[in-house]
C-alpha cells in the first residue's frame, strides 16, 4: 500500500509533502480510536535497558524529522521507541533557503541542507511540556537534538549549548550534541576537541548540580578523519561523554547511481540513506575497535530489520531511522522488530 502512496507524495517537493502528511495523521490521530488501531497494528516491542531509561524498542526517529516537537503522539502511534527533536537551537530560525530537500530514488537516499530551521527553545520547551502533562503514562522516550544559531560566532557556541541544555532539561529524557551537520557554516569545526571539551564541560557543570542528570551525547559525522576520530575518543577520558550517534549525514557523492548532473544541481547538503550505511558502520566498528565500552546508537541507511543487524553487530546498542521511513513508510519499525524477534 505505502509503495503506491509514495508514488503520489513523490511527485510533490519533498518539503511541503512531509509537513502535509504528518499534519493528515495529525488530525486523524485526534480521535482516540485511531490512536488505538495505529498501536495496535504498528507498536511492537523489543525491550531494552539504556542509558538508565527503558525503551519499549530500539528503534528510534533521527532528529531533523521531527524539529519543533508537533508530532509525538502521531510518531508515538507508529511504533517508534524514542524519537529524537530537533535540532533546536535558542533562537528561532528559517533556515537555508528552499528548496533544500532532495530525493535521490536510485540511491534511497536524500539530500538535505535544512539549515537548523526551528521555533527557538522556548517554543519548543513550552511544547514539550503541554505534551508531557498531556501524556503522563507514555513509553516513547524523547531526546534532544541542540546545536548554535547560525549567526552564533564558534567561540561562543557553547552559550547556544547551555541555553538550550538548561530549556530543555526538564522535559527531554536525553541530550544530543550535534556538532556534525555540514549545513550551518563552520559548524564541523566545533568537532576539534577543544571546543568539544568546553562545550561537554560546560554542559556536566549543569548537569551535575540536577537531582538526576540527564545522559549527553555527541553525534558526529561519517566523514572524521583518524585523527579525528581518535581525538573524540580519547576525549572519553578527559570529560564526561555518555555516548555517540554515529552518524550524521556525508558530504562525500562518490559512487551514487543519481547522475552526476543532477547531484550537481541539487548542491551543497547532507548525504542520507543507503549510501552512508556502509560508511557509519564501518566508523561505529572503529570506534569500538578503539574503545570497546563507548555506547553508540547506530544511525545511517537503516531501511529494515537486516540493516538493523548489522549496526547491532558493529556495536550499536539502540539505532535510528529517517531517510529509511521515507522510503520504507510508517510500517519500518515494525518490519525491524519483527525481523528481530525472529532471532
Amino acid at each position: 500500500m505505502y509503495k503506491i502512496i509514495r508514488l503520489f507524495f513523490f511527485q510533490f517537493d519533498p518539503e511541503k509533502i512531509h509537513y502535509f502528511s504528518m499534519n493528515l495523521l495529525r488530525f486523524f490521530c485526534r480521535f482516540k480510536i485511531v490512536r488505538q488501531v495505529l498501536k495496535f497494528y504498528f507498536l511492537r516491542k523489543y525491550p531494552v535497558q539504556a542509558l538508565g531509561l527503558h525503551f519499549i524498542n530500539p528503534v528510534g526517529l533521527g532528529a531533523g524529522f521531527d524539529k519543533n516537537a508537533a508530532f509525538l503522539t502521531e510518531l508515538e502511534c507508529l511504533g517508534f521507541g524514542f524519537v529524537e527533536i530537533g535540532t533546536v537551537t535558542p533562537i528561532g530560525q528559517d533556515g537555508n533557503e528552499k528548496p533544500r530537500l532532495f530525493r535521490l530514488p536510485k540511491d534511497k537516499a536524500l539530500i538535505n541542507r535544512m539549515g537548523f530551521n526551528n521555533d527557538g527553545v522556548d517554543m519548543i520547551a513550552s511544547r514539550l511540556k503541554n505534551w508531557r502533562q498531556n501524556n503522563p503514562n507514555t513509553s516513547m522516550i524523547i531526546g534532544g537534538n541542540i546545536g548554535k544559531n547560525k549567526v552564533t560566532p564558534n567561540e561562543d557556541a557553547w552559550k547556544d549549548y547551555e541555553t538550550c541544555f538548561l530549556k530543555l532539561f526538564d522535559w527531554v529524557d536525553y541530550f544530543v550534541v550535534n556538532v556534525s551537520s555540514p549545513n550551518t557554516p563552520g559548524l564541523r569545526a566545533l568537532q576539534d576537541k577543544d571546543s568539544l571539551k568546553t562545550i561537554f564541560s560546560k554542559l556536566n557543570q549543569h548537569n551535575a548540580k540536577k537531582e538526576k542528570p540527564k545522559p549527553i551525547l555527541l553525534k558526529i559525522a561519517p566523514d572524521l578523519e583518524d585523527e579525528q576520530v581518535n581525538d573524540i575518543v580519547d576525549l572519553f577520558d578527559e570529560v564526561h561523554i555518555d555516548g555517540l550517534i554515529i552518524s550524521n549525514t556525508t558530504i562525500n557523492r562518490s559512487n551514487l547511481n543519481t547522475s552526476l548532473s543532477e547531484v550537481e544541481t541539487i548542491g551543497a547538503g547532507g548525504l542520507s540513506g543507503k549510501p552512508v550505511k556502509e560508511k557509519s558502520t564501518f566508523l561505529i566498528q572503529k570506534v569500538k575497535k578503539l574503545s570497546p565500552n563507548i555506547f553508540i546508537i547506530g544511525s545511517g541507511g537503516i531501511f529494515d530489520g537486516k540493516d538493523a543487524k548489522e549496526k547491532f553487530k558493529a556495536g550499536s546498542t539502540l539505532i535510528q531511522v529517517w531517510t529509511g521511513f521515507v522510503y520504507i513508510g510508517p510500517g519500518i519499525v515494525k518490519k525491524i522488530i519483527n525481523t528481530l524477534n525472529q532471532n
